[in-house]
């Protein structure tokens, strides 16, 4: 009777790679789930009334909301957020500290994308200098921003910046200031003011489950096959040399 004779080293290897390929599947499923929630919560928030800015600090879940500011620009320290691409054009989002002035509260109002096709000079925009009242939206990001360095401390403005940081801006001008990015809705003082909500819709996310299942089914099938295989060959053999022998 033929036995199962995978070997020892084709077992460590499927014990070792098949538990990880199937987490992997079972992450990005997961990580799916959280990015159709976090839409479904967008999608709800943004059609809803914006809320007062004195309202703000009172929300323990900001995330996506709406909400009327009334301020001035600070234009002496704008931030430019780099490696950000519009129709396949590179560009930077512009960031500056807004005073709300029913709270007297500092915010970090993104107000859209520019293009900034020649690194050799410096991007272009205005500041408006007058009070005005806004429409913006509370941006939380649903991860870390992954940066191979931080971004280095300089006190030239504007500055080149790869991830948004608020608390560090509000300590750096020592200045109380709001947690989160607000990015402005389109109006007068805003730029291409057009965000994706997440960089990888859920879909995405299933596909690449799909993917970690479909090679971890690929590979057990073939650490089957191997066992198999090295049985059937053992039992030819076997049999082989008992002809042989007779």
């Amino acid at each position: 009777m033929k036995r199962f004779r995978p070997g020892i080293v084709p077992t460590l290897v499927v014990a070792l790679l098949l538990p990880m390929l199937v987490s992997l599947g079972f992450w990005q499923l997961s990580r799916g789930a959280e990015k159709s929630a976090l839409l479904h919560s967008y999608a709800e928030r943004r059609t809803a009334e914006p809320m007062a800015s004195t309202e703000l600090l009172h929300t323990d879940d900001p995330a996506f909301r709406r909400v009327q500011i009334h301020g001035q620009f600070d234009a002496a320290h704008s931030l430019l957020l780099d490696n950000r691409q519009r129709d396949g054009k590179v560009g930077v989002e512009l960031l500056q500290p807004f005073q709300d002035q029913a709270t007297g509260l500092w915010l970090l109002v993104n107000r859209g994308w520019l293009p900034w096709p020649d690194r050799r000079t410096p991007p272009q925009f205005t500041t408006p200098t007058q009070a005005l009242s806004l429409d913006a939206w509370v941006y939380v990001s649903p991860g870390a921003t992954f940066q191979l360095h931080a971004d280095p401390s300089t006190a030239t403005w504007p500055q080149l910046i790869t991830a948004v940081e608020p608390a560090k801006l509000w300590t750096a001008l020592d200045r109380d200031g709001f947690a989160y990015e607000l990015r402005a809705e389109a109006g007068p003082a805003s730029y291409q003011a057009d965000w994706p909500v997440v960089a990888m819709g859920p879909e995405k996310h299933i596909a690449y489950a799909v993917q970690w299942f479909a090679m971890s089914i690929a590979l057990f099938g073939l650490y089957l096959y191997l066992g198999w295989h090295n049985a059937k060959e053992k039992h030819h053999g076997s049999g082989h040399e008992s002809t042989q022998h007779v």
